[in-house]
């Protein structure tokens, strides 16, 4: 098919009212629809950026445009736009196009800037965690405060952290390392967690910070530079039983005659090898993937990034999985800000941080549009609440009564309505004024984020115009599939005749048949001329000189074209037996059976380039058909406008 009919190069240009704009506007109509030319000029520009506008290449793209628009317009009159599987593709591609116009940039911005910051430095904390639903209702949360900062009180008191985290904290690891958390930096804690870490200064106590787990105090430890990553191997060697001393010692012996041999000169990749008792990473010479900081188990992480540089091994260290010697083998520092952006977008987008750059959105929208909401009636609405048969008993003038206005628009309360009954048939028994406030800040921010995704196209021309691409592209390419495409394989008939029609369009070149002679040496290919000359048979000749080895003579045969073989650029195409042709250190003789003039491929041999044809030919037929069938104009005084 043509690159013009291809997805990749769909346009974005939507059709509009012709009586919405002036006539120095219009660049082109079809029917009664228009396309202006500020419309125009963004995807022309697009399409050619590094090219000089000329009045010729205007025209050119033009024709392509009237082609493409014709096509849009067919399936349009075919009403392919309201089919549901159409509807329903778009709507997907809709949500997905529509994200980054739904969140405060600004506001994204500042929080990926903030945790490329906080991924140039690691903070080692203890937290006490006081448990606590995230279903809990507003007298249980209270009491989890007021226990964390009673907590936090006896801290500063005197009271011992860590003594403390393992008596009272509902973190079950607090019993045995005192709440101690190691080193952590941006996205190892939940967001909020982290939030609080990295403002609270070394050896100060944080304020009770919520996150989904509960209530946390943190102790703020140590900040320090981010250590980056590092690649390492390891010799392991594990004690048989490490409640014996007399396993312990031979295991601690062994991994010292480890050392020793290497200090001596042995490869610490072959050493790996024979004695690591690490089974997962011993073939590979001890070899362990990349890590930073809290992949690993604190004394094998600290002793890989005290090594200095690339090369260097440790001594013998001891941890809970056993004895251990590591050698350094590559480290890289973070990395620069543009070259994590990407990953610190994605990261942000997924995370908890999200939902500050929602808020933040959200609350900019309400003071936009001058979101409103009469609260005496939503208190009504609320008190009306019947958690026990899912229901809202309010009166219906009161329903029918202006309860929110947006932008100077107004609307009643029955959809809120509605939202708590759907919402009620989920919570029964939830707590009334937990619910209530809940409920209420989700359908708030929900409608006025409705209200938004409603006027996209209208803010925003770049969204407007990319949905457009979507629309039509999708219709372009479901009406040329069934007009061309595939019809061009299906249409059986059609293709023969027009393959019969249009044969001498799929020519072979001049070809040869041949049998071509790959000989080790020259006295094999000489050998090979006499006995060729004297009429033996190929396989004799084969057998003869392939006696004391196979790889003496090899024989092909076939029909070739001249670029098929490179010895076929090198001898006189004719009749009969070559002379020897030393090629690529090799020996070649051809024997010419006969020469085969150009000639029409049959169309199994050229089924391919057929289809292509055949696809251009129905596509010329349908534009040829759509030109007759719908009325369209350009104004070339104003298309000419954009040439330089």
């Amino acid at each position: 098919m043509r690159v013009t009919t291809l997805l990749a190069t769909l346009f974005l240009i939507g059709f509009s009212s012709v009586t919405s704009y002036s006539q120095s506007d219009v660049i082109m109509t079809i029917e009664d629809e228009f396309v202006t030319l500020e419309d125009f000029e963004a995807i022309f520009r697009k399409n050619n950026r590094d090219t000089v506008t000329t009045i010729e290449s205007l025209d050119e793209y033009m024709e392509l445009f009237i082609n493409f628009k014709l096509k849009v317009q067919a399936a349009k009159s075919l009403g392919m736009d309201t089919v549901q599987d159409f509807v329903t593709e778009l709507e997907g591609y809709r949500r997905q196009l529509a994200r980054p116009y739904m969140t405060d940039t600004d506001m994204l911005d500042q929080l990926i800037a903030e945790a490329y910051e906080r991924k140039k430095e690691e903070v080692r904390a203890s937290h006490i965690l006081i448990k606590l639903d995230k279903k809990a209702t507003p007298l249980d949360t209270l009491a989890a405060w007021e226990t964390a900062q009673k907590i936090r009180t006896d801290i500063i008191d005197g009271a011992d952290f860590s003594e403390l985290a393992s008596k009272i904290s509902d973190d079950p690891s607090a019993k045995t390392n005192g709440g101690d958390l190691g080193y952590f930096s941006a996205f190892q804690m939940v967001y909020p967690f982290e939030d609080a870490a990295f403002k609270t200064p070394v050896g100060s106590l944080s304020q009770p910070i919520r996150t989904r787990f509960g209530y946390h105090v943190l102790n703020i430890t140590d900040k320090r530079p981010a250590r980056g990553e590092i690649r390492t191997a390891h010799i392991m060697v594990r004690p048989a039983d490490k409640k014996n001393q007399e396993s312990v010692a031979k295991a601690k012996k062994k991994i010292d005659d480890i050392y020793t041999q290497l200090q001596n000169g042995a490869d610490f990749t072959e050493m790996a090898q024979k004695y690591s008792e690490d089974a997962s990473t011993s073939k590979k010479g001890g070899e362990l993937p990349w890590f930073g900081t809290g992949k690993m188990v604190e004394e094998f992480e600290n002793t890989a990034f005290a090594l200095s540089k690339d090369g260097d091994y440790s001594a013998p260290f001891e941890t809970d999985y056993g004895w251990h010697i590591a050698k350094r083998l590559e480290h890289k520092p973070i990395a620069t800000f543009s070259e994590m952006e990407k990953e610190l977008k994605n990261k942000v987008s997924r995370d908890a941080r999200a939902e500050k750059t929602k808020t933040a959105f959200v609350s900019k929208l309400m003071d936009e549009y001058n979101f409103t909401v009469v609260d005496k009636t939503l208190s009504k609405i609320h008190k009306g609440i019947d958690t026990t048969i899912s229901q809202v008993q309010v009166k219906d003038k009161l329903l029918a009564q202006v309860f929110i206005t947006v932008d100077g628009k107004s609307d009643n309360a029955n959809g809120y309505v509605d939202f708590l009954e759907e919402r009620l048939k989920k919570r029964r028994g939830a707590n009334l004024e937990n619910f209530a406030r809940k409920a209420w800040d989700e359908y708030s921010r929900q409608y006025v984020l409705n209200y938004e995704d409603g006027r996209l196209e209208e803010k925003h021309d770049a969204f407007r115009l990319l949905m457009n691409e979507y629309r039509d592209g999708i219709l372009l390419f479901e009406l040329t599939d069934e007009k061309v495409w595939s019809k061009a394989v299906k249409d059986t008939t059609g293709l023969e005749e027009f393959y019969a029609e249009n044969k001498d369009k799929f020519l072979w070149e001049e070809r040869v048949d041949a049998t071509i002679f790959t000989c080790k040496s020259s006295s094999i290919s000489a050998a090979v001329i006499k006995s060729l000359k004297r009429g033996k048979a190929k396989s004799e000749i084969l057998s003869k000189q392939n006696a004391k080895s196979e790889l003496n003579l090899q024989v092909k045969e076939g029909i070739y074209l001249k670029e098929d073989e490179d010895i076929l650029s090198k001898i006189e195409w004719k009749h009969g037996v070559s002379e020897s042709v030393d090629l690529n250190d090799q020996h070649f003789v051809v024997q010419i059976n006969r020469v085969i003039p150009k000639e029409p491929k049959r169309l199994d041999e050229a089924r391919g380039l057929v289809t292509a044809e055949y696809q251009n030919f129905l596509e010329d037929q349908w534009i040829d058909h759509l030109r007759n069938k719908y009325k369209y104009r350009v104004n070339k005084d104003v298309l000419y406008n954009l040439a330089q």
